[in-house]
């Protein structure tokens, strides 16, 4: 959960989560929508084969391959050096994929030169992600597609736990507000946590949460299965 477009040392907020847990965040990447019912989403608003795609707030490069299987080319930008070390030892076989250190509001890359752009919990507070969202203005071809994936806290086991744990991101209404007013379009999309073992879905969760509201979650939730709600937010430019 990195917020991407804020000032400080790189110009993000930290993301504890992925930033100190690699190895249960994978974990979790793997446990997330086994259905495919996102990547689904994503490829009927904005289909990647034979183009040029930007993964905003790559992380480890969990996602660049999937994309380098039909995208022209592929790259991502992270803003936590030891991540962008991690993402390029992932895909240092994948001859179309580049990887670069670097922030929402100063990309690293030319005018025009993305056609599909992708951030998976890197802008979901909304509100304050003006200047990551004003440099995509400059990085878009005409008629590139740009998606947004963030949390929905207004439904799903998942969301009801997400209010609960960051009570200090803006409510929904809010969020919705702030994404329509500036062009985007929302697809709810229903997907689902599902874990090999109980064991992983604790570890994924007290990485998730502060450590009381982990424990009321593990202690009320049996299983290893947690239905999950997200938004796809998406604009063309």
């Amino acid at each position: 959960m990195t917020r991407l477009d804020l000032p400080g040392a790189t110009g993000a907020i930290p993301s504890p989560n992925i930033w100190n847990h690699t190895a249960t965040y994978e974990i979790e990447n793997r446990a997330l929508d086994p259905h495919g019912r996102l990547w689904a989403a994503m490829d009927e608003v904005a289909p990647w084969a034979g183009r040029d795609v930007l993964d905003l707030g790559c992380g480890t490069g969990f996602y660049l391959p999937r994309f380098a299987e039909e995208a022209r080319t592929v790259t991502g930008i992270e803003p936590h050096p030891d991540l962008v070390t991690l993402a390029r030892r992932r895909t240092r076989r994948l001859p179309n994929v580049s990887v670069h250190n670097g922030v929402a509001q100063r990309l690293p890359l030319p005018p025009a030169s993305v056609d599909v752009m992708h951030a998976r919990w890197a802008y979901f507070f909304g509100p304050g992600s003006e200047p990551g969202l004003g440099e995509l203005d400059r990085v878009m071809r005409r008629g590139g597609v740009a998606m947004v994936i963030d949390n929905d806290g207004s439904r799903s086991t998942f969301g009801g736990w997400f209010r609960r744990g960051y009570p200090k991101v803006p409510p929904p209404d809010e969020q919705e507000r702030f994404w329509s007013m500036h062009g985007w379009t929302r697809v709810p999309v229903d997907m689902d946590w599902s874990f090999g073992s109980r064991a992983d879905l604790e570890a994924v969760v007290r990485i998730e949460f502060d450590p009381a509201t982990a424990a009321a979650i593990l202690d009320e939730h049996q299983g290893t299965y947690v239905d999950y709600a997200v938004n796809l937010w998406w604009k063309r430019f």
